[in-house]
């Protein structure tokens, strides 16, 4: 079998490793601080390194390197048209990536074919070649929720009208589409990283669920989660919700049925504009399962016109930690 380097970039790490063709790894995995906050030359010098390192441990020459980035990526251009998450600090201001080349100074050092995509549209891939979609759904949408909201629908031919080749990620006019999780579903409402408001964002991101949390607890409501953090509400994480929610907690249980609500909004919304036969919901927030999950597709019920319904999956992602840098090695082996 072929096999290509899958790279997923993130604002802490950057992951590189040999993938097959068939999703197995072909070589060792590397990870290293992305330095993110420390300007472009110093994240591409951690970029280039790390996939030296995946290239060198590769069981078999790899035939092409792909990149999944968050941010809106041009891989036309071979540039990051914008990455809030990536840039660096001068004078107590923030100066987040714009028009940022990454294929010409990565080929200086990297002699491969290289290809990039928006992290969570490769992370949809993934779970569609090696996870839920098993490669054969006729449309897979996939919610990835943690630090933000990222999202990505793959589909087949089948699901297209017209001359068409398989699978296709939706990637809009601009290339930087399917943001599926700045989708307003409460005007006005809670603000959001990109500036919004109302967005499902805004109520299902990591921070969100926290703070949510967190307010219940200092009005004095008693629950588990005092006793798992000690006291400290600084500690609460999803992680503490999710195993107080295990231990029967009613205020846990709460938040998620708060949380799985607005998320159902969203899904029913995806349900009725793309029909997909698999709706997969992946990042570090799809571990709380059913207390999220269950939910989400009560309140997307209540959205979906029933003939779609009825049709489409909504489940937990197979490839929750490992989707973006298999989707990334699938886009190269394409490629």
């Amino acid at each position: 079998m072929r096999c290509a380097i899958g790279v997923d970039l993130g604002g802490t790490n950057v992951r590189a490793a040999a993938i097959h063709e068939d999703g197995s790894p072909a070589g060792t995995r590397f990870e290293n601080p992305s330095r993110a906050q420390e300007g472009a030359t110093a994240t591409l010098e951690a970029l280039a390194s790390t996939i030296q390192q995946a290239i060198a441990a590769a069981e078999q020459p790899p035939t092409a390197v792909g990149i999944a980035i968050p941010g809106h990526i041009d891989d036309a251009a071979g540039m990051v048209r914008w990455a809030p998450n990536f840039g660096r600090e001068e004078r107590g201001v923030f100066h987040f990536w714009q028009d940022v080349p990454i294929r010409e100074p990565l080929s200086r050092h990297i002699d491969l074919p290289i290809v990039m995509g928006n992290d969570a549209n490769l992370a949809a891939l993934g779970e569609y070649r090696f996870g839920t979609g098993k490669g054969s759904a006729a449309c897979l949408v996939m919610l990835t929720v943690g630090t933000g909201i990222g999202s990505g629908v793959v589909m087949q031919p089948t699901a297209l009208h017209g001359d068409a080749h398989g699978p296709l990620i939706l990637l809009g006019g601009n290339k930087g589409g399917a943001e599926i999780g700045h989708m307003v579903v409460h005007h006005n409402g809670l603000d959001c990283s990109a500036g919004s408001y109302g967005a499902l964002e805004g109520y299902c991101q990591r921070d969100s669920i926290i703070r949510r949390a967190q307010h219940k607890l200092a009005r004095g409501r008693e629950s588990k989660i005092r006793d798992l953090v000690e006291g400290d509400l600084a500690q609460v994480t999803p992680r503490i919700l999710t195993l107080a929610a295990e231990q029967g907690d009613d205020l846990a249980i709460e938040v998620w049925n708060e949380v799985g609500e607005f998320l159902g909004v969203g899904i029913g919304n995806c349900i009725n504009i793309f029909a997909p036969d698999i709706l997969a919901v992946g990042g570090q927030i799809s571990k709380a399962g059913e207390f999220l999950l269950g939910p989400a597709r009560r309140s997307a019920r209540n959205v979906a016109i029933a003939s779609l319904w009825k049709d489409c999956r909504i489940v937990q992602a197979e490839q929750i930690a490992d989707a973006g840098l298999l989707g990334a090695a699938a886009l190269a082996l394409e490629a």
